[in-house]
């Protein structure tokens, strides 16, 4: 078979004017399966330059961490000749990314309805927003941490009758990247027959309450509103965490057939026959007895050893990992999850694909540093570029924070 390295989406070209972490993650996901994406950045640069510790070339680990594979420019879009140069660059383009709040590109001029939509009939414009493009809270920003609030996320998360707990990674704003990449596929895929474009919406709000299944689903089948459950699955038992001689494992059985095999491979197969356990009704009834149960045997116990157990027997185990043990998992390097060289360190790639496979192309670069480039391939001259330069249209060092613009 032969392996193609430019990745399935070569050809594809990308405007990213995203920034923090939605956009930005739907954009770098584009670009490592083989689209050039040219990220635009504001005057003063994208904020999550500011965020973190350092990694190579001084770029701030979150930046980091959502911006490789991509060029770099950098445009006021607030003045006329910023917004001349985009539209330049949308001429070549296939898509559009951005997540101003609502209101901000319209504007501006840049509106899809308004503008795009009739001068770039076959664009895909994906907006990311906190809430959609309409109804009360459209005009407001939105955050993960926000709507993991206001979805609920955070009236389940945590152990029983504690405070609210937000999951501590931006869980919601990943998701939300993973459907705008897959909405911008749909949206190309049809493309293909019409030969048209379209809007494509994609708010965190909406993506938070799309995740709440199966525990949305029990509550509008019953009316009972969810609680904190802590690490239980309430529907299925056993399924929970189970401590060990040296740390703590999570494992569950979802069947009567591998409850039997956990509990043969455990050493007391009798379980199985116990008429309190003999169906999962039975065993979510009587959860805090068998969980005792499961308890008291793997407390006596190393974690490696009952995963290794419960693993030969068909039943999903893993240990309770710290991160850097994680990524130093064997399988973290099967899978390349881990890439660690003299040119980056990050996290792999973790859709394969085995003809056009994607692949680390180039690290997360400094701001603006392909502004020269790629304005130069639309045309423009070394004294143009000068007199953008001197007009503040591009930049080449970052400008100081005069308030935010969207």
């Amino acid at each position: 078979m032969t392996i193609s390295h430019e990745g399935a989406l070569a050809g594809l070209r990308v405007v990213d004017l995203s920034r923090v972490y939605a956009g930005p993650f739907c954009a770098q996901t584009l670009a490592d399966h083989g689209a050039d994406v040219i990220k635009i950045e504001p005057p003063q640069g994208d904020e999550t330059r500011d965020w973190g510790p350092l990694m190579r070339e001084g770029i701030a680990s979150y930046y980091w961490g959502l911006n490789r594979n991509k060029r770099n420019i950098s445009l006021d879009l607030s003045c006329d000749a910023g917004r001349d140069i985009l539209f330049r660059l949308l001429e070549t383009a296939d898509v559009m990314v951005d997540n101003f709040k609502v209101g901000t590109l319209e504007r501006w001029g840049i509106g899809y309805e308004a503008s795009l939509r009739e001068r770039f009939p076959q664009l895909v414009h994906c907006s990311i927003s906190g809430y959609g493009t309409s109804g009360s809270l459209a005009r407001f920003p939105g955050y993960d941490a926000v709507a993991q609030a206001l979805a609920g996320f955070m009236s389940v998360n945590g152990e029983p009758g504690s405070e609210p707990l937000k999951v501590p990674f931006p869980v919601v704003d990943f998701a939300a990247a993973q459907y705008a990449v897959a909405s911008i596929m749909f949206a190309l895929f049809e493309r293909s027959r019409s030969g048209l474009g379209q809007h494509v919406d994609v708010n965190l709000f909406s993506t938070a309450l799309s995740m709440l299944h199966p525990i949305s689903t029990t509550w509008m089948a019953t009316g009972v509103v969810p609680e904190a459950t802590g690490n239980v699955y309430a529907a299925i038992a056993p399924y929970g965490l189970y401590q060990c001689k040296d740390k703590a494992i999570m494992s569950g059985a979802g069947n009567n057939g591998s409850f039997a095999r956990m509990v043969e491979a455990l050493g007391v197969p009798e379980l199985a026959r116990d008429d309190r356990f003999l169906t999962n009704q039975l065993r979510v009834a009587n959860r805090e007895a068998l969980d005792g149960l499961i308890g008291s045997l793997t407390a006596d116990m190393y974690a490696d050893d009952v995963v290794e157990r419960l693993l030969h027997v068909g039943v999903a185990t893993g240990p309770v990992n710290s991160i850097a043990d994680a990524f130093a998992h064997p399988q973290a390097a099967q899978n390349a999850m881990y890439v660690n060289t003299d040119a980056y360190t990050g996290t792999g790639i973790p859709v394969r694909l085995s003809r056009t496979p994607g692949a680390l192309r180039s690290a997360p670069k400094a701001f603006s540093a392909d502004t020269r480039e790629v304005l130069t391939e639309l045309g423009f001259n070394d004294g143009q570029l000068d007199r953008l330069r001197r007009a503040g249209v591009v930049c080449d060092e970052r400008a100081r924070m005069k308030g935010a613009t969207s």
